[in-house]
């Protein structure tokens, strides 16, 4: 558990080192220019709102491959966790380009999102497998949102999203090959009330 604890600080006080390349380094072929003051804003708090995203889901992936017992199944969470810590890394360092700063109440995110992922793991197979999928769906969506949102000169955040879709929809397609099912309609509205909260309230603080 202590190892937990000290993975739980690295996540939430440093960048985290990357296995894969900065999007915006390749998918950008012209030069980036200057954001105007509203446009940087906005970036900034949908950016800020992705990391804590990324956040929540070392949290939740930390906390299902802790209390998973199924081996095939705590692999690939294990996989899924460390791509995902190049979206954490992404969405910090594109926050520091924008003079900019990760959500105060990430503590708080980050403990949240433990227990649920504690307690997913403690899910039949399939239930655990499926609110993967449900998550990885949500916040697919939530960032194809955001490729409407970001101000279109914005094209370094625009990369790191698109390529952070790309990877939730690999993830949550992965799960569902392992034996994921769909969760009851009311679990899935929960977590969506759930994910708005967290999404506005981020944007702000």
């Amino acid at each position: 558990m202590l190892s937990e604890v000290g993975f739980a600080l690295h996540c939430l006080t440093t960048t985290p080192k990357t296995t894969r390349p900065y999007p915006p380094s390749y998918k950008i072929r012209t030069p980036l220019t200057a954001l105007e003051p509203e446009d940087r804003a906005i970036s900034s708090a949908l950016m800020r709102v992705n990391h804590v995203g990324e956040v929540c889901a070392q949290a939740l992936y930390s906390g299902q491959s802790l209390s998973c017992l199924h081996p095939q199944h705590l692999a690939f969470l294990q996989e899924a966790r460390r791509e995902e810590l190049d979206h954490l890394a992404w969405t910090r360092q594109r926050l520091q380009e924008l003079g900019s700063r990760p959500s105060l109440l990430n503590p708080l995110w980050y403990a949240g999102a433990f227990v649920l992922g504690l307690m997913a793991g403690r899910m039949k197979e399939q239930a655990g497998l499926g609110f993967v999928m449900e998550t990885e769906r949500q916040v697919e969506a939530h960032l194809n949102r955001h490729m409407y949102l970001l101000p279109h000169q914005d094209l370094a955040s625009r990369a790191i999203v698109q390529q952070m879709a790309l990877d939730e929809a690999e993830h949550g397609a992965k799960a569902a090959s392992l034996g994921g099912r769909d969760l009851p309609a009311p679990f899935r509205a929960l977590m969506h009330v759930a994910a708005k909260m967290m999404t506005t309230l981020s944007s702000r603080f």
